[in-house]
């Protein structure tokens, strides 16, 4: 029986659950991304697509076992008395909370945890609900408070620790050889072998519900695992290997990108078009952009005179005190100003929809007077279909790697100078191998997280709706649809593709200097501690385990200096402030709602 007379409270609560959903999206799906972006391997809009499709594989296949944690685990379904008008309630609030605390915090590039401001506005409603006494605090077979907030200390430390391992088995096996190109191109094989160990393991060792492969012995969950991590070995043996062997030891100008087709052949190919260096991408952080300036240089004195036309050594060195002292004089706003405004600029100059609508926007400013005023409104019309393209492709045209590396001139430009310089800059061609690797090793922290971080929204709003379309308390052993699974994995992408970019410029390179063969370590290991906690059904927040990792891969460059410990401390603080925040902020509303004076 249809709960009709709160239709009401299913249709807010689906609006705050896609709205948990994007912030998910924009908010730790960005983070899980930010590694593969600052590392170059991938670029934004490479990243837009492989997230969307692996997002959504993850939350389809493997993503409904972590979804019950946050359903049935923190506030049992018994203590409701069978109420199911304020079980529904109860869960639209802690989803309004949850979703207000991550949006304010995106909308500051503050990176917070949404798992963990789930759980908190969860036990918040719970206490307002049922009283403190119904919330289970302990570890309730590691499905309460305790067992879940344990992950808030070892997630971080579990994935540094994988991380670290990974990458120093990269560097002592590649790195840190006299002539490292070779050893790059044939050990690769055995890194492809873990990545794909790993993402065979995310689907098979987990399972599925609907797919029955939990239900699996164990030797045949080993058997394909395994067979499927070293068909992969065998096909980069097969195919890249030989592929990257012609471009980057034989140094063959004439191999294109389809030629891997050729396997083996291309080993007894001769070259054809050798050159004295490879043609392979520069995986420097900080480059020139396309004016010959560096990203990283805000203010550049050659702007500020003209040294030709100065020819007495008096004159140039007062005219360059004075441009010290106008750089000086510079706000920290300033500067930022004019970055946004060179940004601008080139998206002025761009065709497409996105030069249409930021011209459009140009040349219908506001008029005069309230915005009701006849010709402000004839304007508006004009600017809102703009305003919404901007909205939903600024993000593919955003300079992240600019944006992380900070500002010449400021403390923060300074502060992230000496963190790239603590960290050793290892051959492009050595990083393009593992370029590729880290493509896969993305793919599987995205399918990962999906299968992960769905649980967040899909959860309370499966309590919703069964509550609502059946008209009884949802039970501990309700299913998750799978179409809920598939509409809010389709928002997380939408939120990491039009707002992504907002978090992605506080992450990555701002923690620690990215290279592709750091960046794969990062996300195999943040990707082993994820499946880790989710197999004990336990949704760990997949910030927390990419965050770790970074920082567990930073410090193998030997010295502290090569971390900016500033960023990660603002990162715990966020964390450990969302918990009384959206507790609070859940807990309020709950108790407003239940409390609220009426008509009888």
């Amino acid at each position: 029986m249809v709960l009709t007379q709160y239709t009401y409270v299913f249709v807010i609560g689906t609006f705050f659950a896609m709205l948990d959903a994007f912030n998910n999206g924009a908010n730790d799906v960005a983070n899980a991304w930010a590694t593969s972006v600052s590392s170059r391997s991938i670029t934004y809009r490479q990243a837009m697509i492989f997230g969307t499709i692996f997002e959504m594989l993850g939350a389809i296949t493997v993503g409904a076992r972590t979804a019950e944690t946050i359903k049935n685990g923190i506030i049992p379904s018994t203590a409701f008395n069978g109420n199911a008008p304020v079980q529904m309630l109860a869960f639209t609030c802690a989803l309004a909370a949850a979703s207000s605390w991550v949006m304010w915090c995106t909308r500051h590039s503050a990176h917070v945890s949404s798992t963990y401001s789930l759980i908190s506005a969860v036990a918040g409603v719970g206490v307002a609900t049922v009283g403190a006494s119904k919330v289970q605090w302990g570890w309730n077979g590691g499905k309460g408070m305790g067992a879940i907030f344990s992950g808030l200390f070892m997630a971080p430390a579990i994935s540094a620790g994988f991380g670290a391992t990974i990458f120093m088995l990269i560097k002592l096996v590649v790195h840190l050889r006299k002539n490292p190109v070779p050893w790059a191109v044939y050990t690769s094989p055995f890194f492809f072998l873990i990545a794909g160990t790993i993402c065979t393991l995310s689907i098979v060792y987990k399972g599925s519900p609907n797919l029955g492969l939990n239900k699996k012995p164990a030797w045949y969950v080993a058997s394909v695992t395994m067979g499927t991590g070293f068909g992969v070995a065998l096909l980069a043996a097969l195919f890249f290997v030989p592929y990257v062997h012609a471009r980057i030891i034989k140094k063959d100008a004439s191999v294109k990108w389809w030629m891997f087709l050729m396997g083996p052949l291309l080993l007894k190919r001769p070259a054809v078009a050798p050159i004295d260096h490879a043609i392979v991408p520069n995986y420097a952080v900080v480059q020139d952009d396309d004016d010959g300036k560096s990203t990283k240089t805000a203010v550049s004195l050659s702007e500020s005179y003209d040294a030709e036309a100065i020819k007495d050594a008096d004159q140039i060195e007062k005219s360059a005190q004075v441009a010290n002292k106008e750089v000086e004089l510079k706000t920290y706003k300033e500067i930022q100003a004019e970055g946004d405004a060179k940004l601008k600029a080139k998206l002025l100059k761009k065709r497409g929809p996105l030069g249409w609508a930021m011209r459009t926007l140009e040349a219908n400013p506001m008029g005069a007077g309230q915005i009701y005023e006849f010709h402000n409104i004839k304007i508006l019309l004009k600017r809102i279909p703009a305003k919404i393209c901007v909205g939903l492709l600024y993000g593919l045209h955003y300079d992240i790697h600019a944006a992380q590396s900070g500002i010449a001139g400021t403390p923060e430009g300074d502060r992230m100078a000496r963190v790239y310089a603590a960290a050793k800059k290892y051959p492009n061609e050595v990083e393009h191998t593992y370029s590729f690797v880290q493509v896969l090793t993305a793919c599987t922290a995205s399918f990962a997280h999906g299968a992960n971080d769905i649980g967040n929204s899909v959860g309370p709003w499966a309590v919703i709706y069964s509550t609502w379309h059946t008209g009884k308390a949802s039970s501990a052993k309700q299913t998750v649809p799978i179409w809920q699974l598939a509409v809010l994995a389709a928002v997380i992408s939408l939120g990491l593709i039009t707002y992504g970019y907002n978090i992605m410029k506080v992450m990555g390179n701002k923690l620690t200097y990215h290279s592709p063969s750091r960046g794969c370590s990062m996300e195999m290991g943040a990707a082993i501690t994820v499946l880790l906690f989710s197999q004990y059904a336990l949704p760990v927040s997949t910030s927390m385990c990419i965050t770790g990792a970074t920082v567990g891969v930073g410090l193998c460059n030997g010295t502290l200096k090569a971390v900016n410990f500033q960023r990660v401390g603002l990162l715990v603080l966020a964390w450990i402030f969302t918990i009384p925040i959206a507790g609070t902020l859940g807990g309020v509303t709950m108790a407003l709602f239940l409390n609220a004076p009426h008509f009888k």
